[in-house]
């Protein structure tokens, strides 16, 4: 991407906690050199900058998606063209970074599909890394997961993925009940990686001592795990009482109802990242797809397995689980943008450089009318919409 000097001005600046009327954001390639309000933009300002008139409308960080499968007909586990393909789909719809999501698949095939993320990580800004959600998840909690293919988390495997990440591994979803998921637990977290809860038959005790262990985020809070019971409360209270978990909500209005999404707000403040789970038929029409192996039915935009039902990914954009936080589940609009921006950023370690409209922040910026519908997107400095 090509960098260069731009200036935002008079826009209602979403960042953080506040909301700033009249303010501007100067770019200096791909960071933010400055913030200020009125018409202080002006001062020193190089004849060769683009200026971009906000109008009053509502300027927010870029989003930040931490589990994202693919969109525009194309999965991420398909190569660098289809990456291409995902990204511009979710660009134009906000969001700047993503982590891409793998699913279930045998191991020397997960390995080549990292080592594929890994290049195109390495030359594009808007690659975070890799996620593997899965082969290490529990078998009557696996959702849209091949069965056959989900193992033991072995030493060998877990060490055989590492090293085709090369770096790249952001996080992984496994099941800590299953065995040498401790061990495993261990040696993702000494590797830097997140590890998340996920895909489990966990009850509260077991998900409390694996977040105990390190592992600091909840994969799709209230999907593919057992439920709040007032007796045995689960993974989802665990991780609110971890106050050190990030609870992922796939807030599309199918997979958790509009208040459940508020009361995980109520119980996990700060700590909620919105994720769009979106999967290949993402910006893409109706019809039949593959998740994986996996055959997958979209109908009216819900995707399910053509094989028993189960809910397979969404179909959501990070704008549209914005809109919903705010609209239909009441959450105030500083809040929401925070679990597009603030909380992503800092459950993969990145919230001194990414989530926040502050000098020496990446250049990452989306404009949004007054119904929320995206304008105007800036990715490290480089309008992309």
């Amino acid at each position: 991407m090509s960098t260069s000097r731009a200036v935002i001005h008079s826009a209602r600046l979403v960042s953080g906690a506040d909301t700033v009327a009249d303010a501007w954001v100067r770019f200096e390639g791909d960071r933010i050199a400055e913030r200020g309000i009125g018409d202080s933009w002006r001062d020193g300002l190089p004849a060769a900058a683009d200026v971009t008139d906000a109008a009053g409308r509502f300027l927010v960080p870029g989003f930040i998606d931490l589990h994202c499968h693919g969109a525009g007909g194309a999965s991420v586990d398909e190569g660098e063209a289809a990456i291409e393909t995902v990204l511009a789909v979710h660009n134009a719809h906000g969001t700047t970074r993503s982590v891409l999501s793998l699913v279930t698949a045998p191991i020397d095939r997960l390995a080549t599909q990292l080592e594929a993320i890994a290049r195109v990580a390495a030359v594009d800004p808007r690659v975070l890394g890799a996620h593997l959600e899965g082969p290490f998840l529990d078998a009557e909690f696996r959702g849209a997961h091949d069965a056959g293919m989900l193992r033991t988390a072995d030493a060998a495997s877990v060490d055989l993925l590492l090293e085709a990440a090369g770096g790249v591994l952001r996080q992984i979803t496994l099941a800590p009940e299953r065995a040498g998921a401790a061990e495993a637990i261990a040696r993702f977290t000494d590797a830097g990686v997140v590890v998340a809860v996920g895909h489990t038959g966990a009850d509260f005790e077991t998900a409390l001592a694996a977040f105990e262990a390190g592992a600091s985020m909840l994969t799709h809070a209230f999907n593919g795990m057992r439920g709040i019971h007032h007796r045995a409360p689960g993974p989802v209270v665990a991780a609110m009482r971890a106050d050190h978990v990030t609870l992922e909500i796939i807030n599309d209005g199918v997979h958790v109802h509009p208040d459940v999404v508020r009361l995980a707000f109520a119980g996990a403040p700060g700590r909620v990242a919105l994720v769009s789970d979106a999967m290949a038929a993402t910006g893409s029409a109706d019809g039949d797809y593959l998740l994986g192996s996996l055959e997958v039915v979209v109908a009216g935009g819900v995707a399910r397995l053509r094989d028993g039902g189960s809910i397979a990914g969404s179909t959501l954009t990070q704008d549209e689980a914005l809109r919903r936080a705010v609209v239909d589940s009441g959450i105030p609009l500083e809040e929401a943008v925070g679990a597009l921006t603030i909380a992503p950023a800092a459950a993969i370690g990145r919230a001194l450089d990414l989530g926040r409209l502050e000098a020496g922040y990446a250049a990452d910026a989306v404009l949004l009318g007054d119904e929320l519908g995206v304008e105007a997107v800036w990715c490290a400095g480089s309008r992309l919409v």
